[in-house]
C-alpha cells in the first residue's frame, strides 16, 4: 500500500469515527465530514489501483 493511500485510508476513519462518534453535530459539520469521508475513500481507491498497475510487471521477474 503506498503512503498516499494510506493517509487517505486514515482520513476516511477519522471522518466516519467522528460521524459516529459525535451524533449532535451541526448539519454543516456533518455535511463537510460526509464530503470528506467519500472524497478520500475514492481517492484512497485510485491510489489503490494506480500502485497495483504501477508496480505491476511481469516481465521484470
Amino acid at each position: 500500500m503506498s503512503k498516499s493511500a494510506l493517509v487517505l485510508l486514515v482520513m476516511t476513519l477519522l471522518s466516519v469515527a467522528a460521524l459516529w462518534l459525535a451524533p449532535a453535530l451541526d448539519a454543516e459539520l456533518r455535511l463537510l465530514l460526509k464530503l470528506t469521508g467519500a472524497v478520500s475513500a475514492v481517492l484512497c481507491t485510485l491510489a489503490l489501483m494506480a500502485g497495483r498497475r504501477i508496480k505491476f510487471d511481469p516481465i521484470l521477474r
